[in-house]
């Protein structure tokens, strides 16, 4: 038969179960987008690249299945590369497909070449893996390689590069398109026997044991088998920033992370700890005391055996799926009744009580109808008025800490953020991807008027599109988070007593205004303008009714929102802890 390099790859990527690609159009990768719908394939074009790699990944992510992107040569790819940065930083499972020059000008460049950089090398160098494809005839093996990268260990981005004579020129070939079981391994890896019933010894053993959940849980699947063994072992569970949603925050087991104090307590109180698919990396205080107990027999159970003991002392290390090894775990699990210890249980209330006492002091913003809005104001009514277990995308500073903090999270909801790399304006395009894997559902994205900035002609996308995205901007004219640390860095015996400084005192800190609603009206989105938040809950339904994209520009008080809650225990963050 006669094909294309780029309908080789559609193919492939059909036969492989690929239902969605997203990116935008160049002559230099016709033949494979212009063959994508032949082999049932859609194309969903945004505005920006960047925005391409946000959605794949969030796609990805939300969906369990695989998010494709493609960016065409030299530009294209350069744009690209803050989103496939911030997407491998976050786990995401991504193939991006990218076009380059014709072979014989580059790799290496001829010299002068036009659009021409050396692609693979940038992209390798913070991806799971990047390759050139040189001929036609191993685009069929190459594929298959990255394709099993995709799904090999933790997920990532994994690059392919097909030059443009190469995608775009027809052959004769008889290539045999393979079915994913024949070039990829359909199950990932389990415990042992001696690992299972070494854990089970150790976790009966404990006082006080502790689940520390990161997102592995989340990619592999595995929230009701986590909830089914805490309940089963009694103990309660923490999550890393990126795990949150691993278990639903309602339950008495569970210990969201934004109660920090209460997190502490608990992990200083676990003697032994059962770390589930996460790196315990700077954001969990490397695993280290005063923040961790110190002394506390550790299993840590990944998929990925480059995170095994690489931060925090482990006397078992496990690699496996967590999924699978959580239904291990269950399986001898099956006759055991839950553990009624008195004293297992009476901390577990005291640690409630902690964090009840925290909720509390927390809840008195709410009581604050001022104007402008009080931040806590925002996510709280938006929980009220969505539908329950709707999509949430947080994208900002100081924004997706207040979010953070005012949005309890359920256990069947999909939560996205960059809790890795916190990288402004990701949430414009994820939650464009988050509402093409749920078509039926609206997905919300709470986000500052900073990082909407970065991306405001998505709206455009989610209209065209026919996405139902409800994107609400925190509006504080400022970049909050950097404006506190220079005041403090400034004039902090000033910025104690009176809050902020005076405008002349920042550098560079403030930001005019630009009306996000009247800026969703001009591209065919639904607008609302809020600044009292007696007026916040009938915007979010008339937004929710509208049935389509609808931006909701809701003023929020600078000063208070500059003073998000938490914010000591970040700063804190980036000192190494001196314990152990």
């Amino acid at each position: 038969m006669m094909m294309t390099g780029g309908e080789v790859v559609a193919k492939m990527l059909a036969v492989e179960g690929v239902k969605n690609v997203f990116g935008i159009i160049d002559g230099t990768y016709f033949g494979f987008y212009s063959n994508l719908q032949k082999h049932g394939i859609r194309l969903i074009s945004p505005r920006h690249e960047t925005s391409a790699a946000h959605m794949a990944g969030a796609y990805a992510r939300t969906s369990n299945r695989l998010g494709v992107c493609m960016a065409s040569n030299g530009p294209g790819v350069a744009n690209i590369l803050p989103g496939l940065v911030v997407e491998e930083a976050e786990g995401n499972r991504v193939l991006c497909i990218t076009s380059s020059r014709r072979t014989g000008i580059m790799y290496p460049d001829r010299g002068g070449t036009y659009q021409c950089f050396d692609q693979v090398s940038t992209i390798g160098a913070f991806a799971k893996s990047s390759e050139a494809v040189p001929s036609f005839d191993r685009i069929p093996e190459m594929l298959r390689r990255a394709l099993r990268k995709c799904f090999e260990g933790r997920p990532g981005v994994v690059h392919l590069d097909i030059p443009e004579n190469i995608m775009n020129t027809k052959v004769k070939c008889d290539i045999s398109f393979w079915e994913p079981s024949q070039y990829r391994m359909m199950e990932h890896p389990k415990a042992s026997e001696y690992q299972v019933q070494r854990a089970l010894e150790l976790l009966r053993g404990a006082t006080f044991p502790l689940i520390h959940a990161g997102s592995g849980v989340l990619h592999s699947g595995a929230k009701p088998e986590l909830a089914e063994v805490a309940e089963k072992l009694q103990a309660m569970v923490t999550t890393s920033w990126a795990g949150r949603g691993a278990m639903d925050e309602s339950n008495p087991l569970m210990m969201p992370m934004i109660h920090i104090e209460a997190n502490n307590n608990v992990r200083n109180d676990a003697d032994v700890v059962l770390i589930l698919g996460s790196r315990v990396g700077e954001t969990d205080w490397w695993g280290k005391a005063p923040y961790w107990n110190a002394n506390q027999t550790v299993i840590q159970v990944d998929l990925d055996p480059n995170n095994l003991g690489a931060n925090k002392p482990s006397s078992l290390l496990v690699q496996s799926d967590i999924k699978f090894f959580l239904q291990q775990l269950l399986q001898e699990l099956a006759n055991d009744a839950p553990r009624n210890d008195p004293h297992r249980q009476q901390l577990i209330q005291k640690h409630n009580a902690t964090r009840a006492e925290h909720r509390k002091k927390l809840d008195e913003h709410l009581s604050d109808q001022g104007s402008p809005i009080n931040p806590a104001q925002v996510p709280t009514l938006a929980q009220k008025v969505m539908p329950k277990h709707t999509p949430l995308v947080m994208d900002g500073g100081n924004t997706v800490i207040w979010s953070n903090f005012y949005y309890e999270v359920s256990d069947q909801m999909p939560l996205l953020s960059t809790f890795k790399f916190g990288m402004l304006g990701a949430g414009v395009g994820q939650a464009l991807g988050v509402a093409v894997a749920r078509p039926n559902t609206p997905v919300l994205c709470i986000i500052g008027d900073g990082a909407m900035g970065f991306h405001p002609q998505e709206i455009e996308t989610a209209i065209r599109n026919n996405l139902h995205v409800i994107y609400v901007v925190m509006c504080d004219k400022q970049w909050g988070m950097v404006k506190m640390n220079q005041h403090f860095a400034l004039r902090p015996l000033k910025t104690m007593l009176k809050k902020t400084l005076d405008p002349h005192e920042s550098i560079n800190a403030d930001l005019g205004e630009i009306r996000f609603d009247l800026v969703a009206e001009a591209m065919g989105a639904h607008g609302e303008y809020v600044k009292n938040p007696a007026e916040l809950e009938a915007a979010y339904e008339r937004a929710l009714a509208a049935g389509k994209c609808a931006v909701i520009h809701a003023e929020v008080d600078p000063v208070k929102h500059m003073w998000a809650p938490g914010l000591r225990y970040f700063k804190d963050m980036h000192a190494e802890p001196k314990g152990k």
